[in-house]
């Protein structure tokens, strides 16, 4: 196996690989000075999950299997690009269901052997985190709000593995927050994007639905409350007809968009008191960032304390391999890396040192 050292400014070609949960995807990215996404071929697994209500874990990893390869295929000839031209391979290691994190990251380094190449176990974090530098050039150290299904945290982001953890939620992450208030309303998966959908044409003031924990001077969140909240008005309202599900539906995401602008200034206050001397930048990743509400609210709260907000694409704020393939360039680029005797993991913090919210187990900490 051999290892790759670049020299400065080197351009580095990494091939991607993302199962952490029902999407998957590769793609081919280079960087870091000339950052291009050749390509980024990504398969959903939407339809395989809808008639459950949500990701059934085996049936996920069941399709990465059938499908994985051809996807690999496709990224390579999109991206136009033969083994020669290949770096390295770069994948998630965790965190995420293990069933389809072990599929992706077992391919790759199978195809990293056959090919000769390194092999970089990326923590899924971490793509998330770093996509901002591949889109928008954004310098360390960055306030970052990641929030997704599985993750609602503050992190600061002081350079690449060098992650500080601010404030998360302590119950339900925003994503699953989402998605099991669509489930209680009726809503079909997949929960977030159906809930953004029917808000639109609701009334957000019709319902009192609290704002957990902004009174509290941390910047730690709870989610679980506002949902419960969601589901005892509508008990009270049986049968809820659709103009009921609409309002509850805006009050609810105005609620959670209240709640990340409050805990978003109070960060970005936190980040110039440690960094005086370095312009405010808040990054928000993961796909609820693809909630245009969340967003403008973000933006918004960025605005009034003379912050820079920054928001990857919508195609990079969802699961995806070019975030897998960037953070794997952004590993190479400080010396060489060959992760082959690195092991799949359902938890992997990105602030390696906590012990996690929740304590830890043998599985690792409870982010």
């Amino acid at each position: 196996m051999t290892s790759v050292n670049p020299d400065t400014g080197k351009t580095l070609t990494v091939l991607g690989i993302e199962t952490s949960c029902d999407e998957t995807a590769s793609a081919v990215v280079t960087g870091p000075t000339d950052r291009q996404v050749l390509s980024n071929v990504i398969r959903s697994q939407i339809d395989e999950h809808s008639e459950f209500g949500g990701v059934v874990p085996e049936i996920a990893a069941r399709a990465h299997i059938e499908i994985l390869d051809h996807i690999v295929r496709e990224a390579m000839e999109s991206a136009g690009c033969g083994w020669d031209d290949i770096d390295a391979v770069a994948a998630t290691a965790g965190p995420g269901l293990i069933g389809g994190v072990i599929v992706g990251f077992m391919t790759a380094k199978a195809i990293a052997m056959a090919a000769g190449k390194p092999i970089i176990g990326v923590n899924h974090l971490e793509g998330h985190a770093l996509t901002a530098r591949l889109t928008d050039d954004v310098e360390f150290p960055f306030l970052l709000l990641l929030v997704s299904g599985g993750h609602s945290q503050f992190l600061l982001v002081r350079g690449v593995g060098d992650y500080e953890r601010l404030g998360t939620t302590i119950d339900d992450a925003i994503g699953e927050a989402f998605d099991k208030t669509a489930k209680l309303l009726g809503l079909p998966y997949p929960g977030g994007p159906n809930v953004e959908r029917l808000a639109k044409s609701g009334d957000a003031a019709r319902f009192p639905l609290p704002r957990p924990l902004l009174d509290r001077p941390n910047l730690d969140m709870s989610f679980a409350g506002l949902k419960t909240a969601v589901r005892t008005q509508a008990k009270k309202l049986e049968p809820v007809d659709d103009q009921t599900v609409a309002d509850l539906c805006a009050g609810f995401q105005l609620a959670v968009s209240d709640v990340l602008a409050a805990r978003t200034r109070s960060a970005l206050a936190l980040f110039r008191e440690r960094h005086p001397d370095c312009p405010p930048v808040i990054v928000v990743a993961g796909g609820v960032a693809a909630n245009q509400q969340i967003r403008s609210s973000l933006l918004a709260a960025a605005e009034e304390a003379g912050a820079r907000f920054v928001a990857p694409p919508m195609s990079l704020c969802t699961d995806n391999a070019a975030m897998i393939a960037w953070a794997g360039i952004e590993n190479l680029a400080l010396g060489p890396v060959d992760d082959m005797q690195l092991s799949p993991r359902p938890r992997w913090p990105l602030d390696s040192e906590n012990s996690g919210v929740l304590g830890s187990g043998k599985k690792g900490a409870k982010v």
